[in-house]
């Protein structure tokens, strides 16, 4: 037989739980991207009381969009080292969460609420073993 001919390997279909945390994670990285966004242009555009910091804070999400979506995709191509990006990700959104909700802004204790929410939610389906199998990680007991 030749190459042409063999059939391709079948590969074990992606968990939904590894699927969903992707998401969450891609999730996570399109708001900071959206918010880095908004901060540039009203630091450019608008008349924030300091029009570098704002600048700067636009930046530095779009910067950190990087970890999130970097992660979302390695969980998507069922990468190993993928899990530790996204989980220090989640790790992360806990103490911002925390801080949103504490605030005393209208639109941002639910804004907490979402993203603790997520966070939970991403923190559990990572530690989950069968997000560890589809990723190939192995716990101590297996090494």
């Amino acid at each position: 037989m030749s190459n042409e001919q063999t059939p391709a390997p079948v590969a074990d279909p992606r968990p939904a739980r590894l699927t969903a945390a992707a998401a969450l994670a891609a999730l996570e990285g399109l708001a900071l991207v959206v918010g880095g966004v908004y901060m540039l242009v009203m630091g450019l555009l608008g008349s924030p009381d300091r029009p570098e910091q704002a600048e700067m804070g636009g930046v530095t999400l779009i910067a950190l969009a990087l970890l999130p979506l970097l992660a979302a995709r390695g969980l998507l191509k069922r990468r190993a080292w993928s899990r530790g990006p996204a989980i220090i990700t989640q790790l992360m959104a806990l103490p911002v969460a925390w801080t949103l909700l504490r605030s005393e802004g209208s639109l941002l204790i639910p804004a907490g609420i979402a993203l603790a929410v997520v966070a939970v939610a991403s923190l559990v389906l990572l530690v989950n073993p069968e997000t560890n199998r589809a990723l190939g990680i192995r716990g101590p007991r297996d090494a």
